[in-house]
């Protein structure tokens, strides 16, 4: 299945980029949550629009996106959570409760789908939490995981 992304994915493109898919991915996921459109003949000026808007956002958040790591890198952030005896945690850290634990701790707003969860935290401690902020610029945040 051809679609044109309309927002970036992770692991496929950005916006305007035209792929191919599985039809299942696409026809389940990516349409639905409004991630891409099908590409078709008269789809050729949505992407030229769709390019041309990138281009221009592009350039001014690439260097806002090197200043919002900047300011995440010198970020201490503390997340409290109910730890067991043995120092599990009851369930896991989720990306929204990163968001939630920066913003906290006077950090930025951030998306929850931009924060990169190599494995779920399921410890208490500190953890490295990787963010990408825009396709060349990505930041890591310290998060410490401690007992209510």
């Amino acid at each position: 299945m051809k679609l044109i992304l309309t927002q970036e994915v992770t692991g496929l493109g950005a916006p305007g980029d035209v792929i191919e898919v599985r039809d299942g991915y696409g026809r389940n996921y990516l349409l639905p949550q409004g991630l891409a459109i099908l590409a078709t003949r008269g789809a050729e000026k949505q992407i030229a629009t769709i390019r041309r808007a990138r281009d221009v956002r592009g350039v001014r958040d690439l260097g806002q996106a090197r200043a919002l790591a900047a300011q995440l890198g010198g970020l201490t952030v503390r997340l409290g959570t109910r730890v067991g005896s043995s120092g599990r945690l009851f369930g896991s850290v989720t990306a929204a409760d990163v968001v939630d634990a920066v913003e906290a701790a006077g950090g930025p707003k951030l998306d929850r789908r931009r924060v990169e969860l190599t494995s779920p935290i399921k410890t208490a401690g500190t953890h490295t939490v990787s963010v990408r902020l825009h396709p060349e610029v990505a930041a890591t945040v310290p998060v410490e995981v401690v007992s209510l």
